[in-house]
């Protein structure tokens, strides 16, 4: 009846889209079910918002031990630009993918993760500045909380989308 490793399709694409089967909810980010997935998500709407693919499926794969990830996969459904193999070359090249980078560049060490517990994690609005507030402790035998400016859904930006175009330019 909790969050922890809930049925993540209802959290991600529906039945729509593939999905590698790790829960998000109740894993830390240094978990790569979670924070890879929202670094898919955030390649593949930068490649399309790039105009690089009308759609786009980002797979990426990690081995235990292993920072970098093991393969890049890309599937654009014969809508690319540039070849799938070139594609994830470029993911390579211009986007540090290990869970450390995930992490920072999606900022997923801030208290954000309420705001994902219902309503699931894609498809929801990027927030810049966002205020929320975040329990601290207690005080009385009652949660204490306190307002932190975050932002939210930071895997829903597109950001990437200039270094994407850049890129495939050359």
């Amino acid at each position: 009846s909790g969050l922890t490793g809930r049925k993540i399709i209802v959290d991600s694409y529906g039945g729509w889209g593939a999905h590698g089967g790790g829960a998000f909810s109740g894993k830390d980010p240094s978990k790569v079910d979670r924070s890879a997935a929202y670094a898919a998500r955030h390649i593949a709407k930068n490649l399309v918002a790039a105009k690089l693919a009308k759609e786009c499926l980002v797979q990426v794969s990690y081995a235990i031990g292993v920072a970098e990830p093991m393969s890049i996969f890309v599937n654009t459904y014969g809508t690319g630009v540039a070849s799938d193999a070139e594609l994830s070359k470029m993911i390579r090249k211009v986007v540090p993918m290990t869970p450390k980078a995930i992490i920072d560049r999606l900022k997923l060490r801030n208290p954000i993760y309420i705001a994902t517990s219902s309503y699931g994690h894609f498809g929801r609005k990027y927030e810049k500045d966002a205020k929320i507030k975040v329990i601290v402790g207690e005080e009385n035998g009652k949660p204490k909380f306190v307002e932190r400016t975050v932002d939210l859904f930071t895997w829903e930006q597109l950001d990437l989308v200039p270094l994407f175009k850049e890129y495939i330019k050359k």
